[in-house]
């Protein structure tokens, strides 16, 4: 009764908030990208492709908003920003001249109503993997949730590897304009039909160039245009995002489900030849359900783990810290230090000439939060400070 009350609350505003704006997303062409995994990526290079082939275009993310050519932080663990703040940078982007906006999606975001009075020219899904069932109570119901973009979409882009996030959507898309993409199942969009080279690691970040192609090939943009784009592609700040090579080599990611997880060290593990040094924690108030899981898929690929904190919130650190220890088995050495900074100075203190500490859960983000308050952090200006004082 809460949540329902709450949404029709939400639903006034995003009303309130396309009345005030004059619906803006009605006079632009909007494509949003959503998915456990990957959007941020996925986003920005479909922001990319199109700024490469001359069309005017906006983004919104998790890591900034670019509107009317002008950069905004989007603010503190924010991907999909409030109904307001969307309305009002879609009417810059349209008083800009701009003629496409690429928008960054959560599932949050489309049960909130936040991108209510938006005609989405495409919707794209990357995956759906264990996340967020602490506000959507099922898993069903967060699949579903996805799905309500592409429904609500006049073109919808599925990765058809993903076979029940597949199975589920495909009688809800009946009639709708549909365009796959894949690697190892027949699709519209694969590396066969759409051959390309990227600098970006792992078969994850293929899927999600896959994605951006296919929005790219839905909007007419020639793909030699595309291929361009994609080499040229570095990649967003906090993904895979190597901040140190000596005395050892560091990476900061994003990740913050069992899949990117998984996806993240799958893809750095035949890379290492000595150690995998793996520091992370989960975030308070938020799914404990996945704890014991992240734990688990870290002990799949880490010689060494070390535990620690990340944006705790009221809940107890290090009962979050036990909860994640659940998941990993004996054999694997771990370290708890609820102190992020002393988690990583542990981390490059131990770690030898071979080894790579990858730092997971933070990524591009500004602050850490204790309690009820935000603190100011980086892990990448934490790694900086940390080895200027070894």
């Amino acid at each position: 009764m809460i949540k329902r009350l709450k949404g029709l609350y939400h639903l006034l505003i995003a009303l309130f908030a396309n009345l005030w704006f004059s619906f803006p997303g009605k006079k632009i062409t909007v494509i949003g990208v959503t998915g456990t995994d990957g959007k941020t990526t996925t986003t920005t290079l479909i922001y990319k492709i199109l700024k490469d082939a001359r069309k005017r275009v906006s983004m919104i993310t998790s890591v900034e908003a670019v509107i009317a050519g002008k950069t905004y932080d989007t603010g503190f663990h924010v991907t999909t920003p409030s109904t307001w703040q969307i309305q009002k940078f879609l009417r810059e982007a349209v008083d800009h001249g701009d003629t496409h906006m690429v928008l960054e999606v959560t599932s949050h975001g489309l049960a909130q109503h936040r991108v209510f009075g938006i005609p989405f020219a495409v919707g794209v899904i990357t995956n759906v993997t264990h996340e967020h069932l602490d506000w959507h109570r099922t898993f069903s119901e967060y699949l579903l949730t996805k799905i309500s973009l592409l429904r609500r979409a006049e073109v919808a882009v599925i990765n058809h590897d993903e076979t029940r996030l597949y199975r589920v959507a495909m009688p809800l898309l009946y009639g709708k304009r549909l365009v796959t993409y894949g690697i190892h199942r027949r699709a519209h969009i694969t590396p066969k039909t759409h051959a390309f080279n990227q600098r970006l690691p792992g078969e994850y970040n293929k899927y999600n160039c896959l994605a951006a192609v296919a929005v790219s090939d839905v909007l007419g943009i020639p793909f030699p245009s595309v291929k361009k784009t994609i080499v040229a592609f570095s990649g967003v700040t906090g993904r895979m995002e190597i901040v140190a090579v000596k005395p050892v080599r560091i990476i900061v990611d994003f990740a913050h489900t069992p899949n990117a997880i998984d996806q993240v060290l799958k893809t750095v593990r035949p890379q290492v030849p000595g150690r995998l040094i793996h520091v992370f924690g989960s975030a308070g108030l938020r799914d404990r359900t996945k704890r014991p899981l992240m734990g688990k898929t870290s002990a799949k690929y880490a010689d060494i783990i070390i535990l620690t904190e990340e944006d705790y919130r009221t809940e107890n650190v290090d009962s979050i810290i036990d909860q994640i220890q659940q998941g990993i088995h004996r054999s694997t050495r771990v370290y708890s230090i609820s102190d992020r900074s002393k988690a990583i100075e542990k981390a490059i203190r131990i770690a030898r000439k071979d080894d790579l500490i990858i730092l997971t859960g933070k990524g591009h983000e500004k602050s850490l939060c204790r309690g009820k308050k935000e603190y100011p952090w980086s892990d990448t200006e934490a790694v900086k400070r940390i080895l200027k004082k070894l």
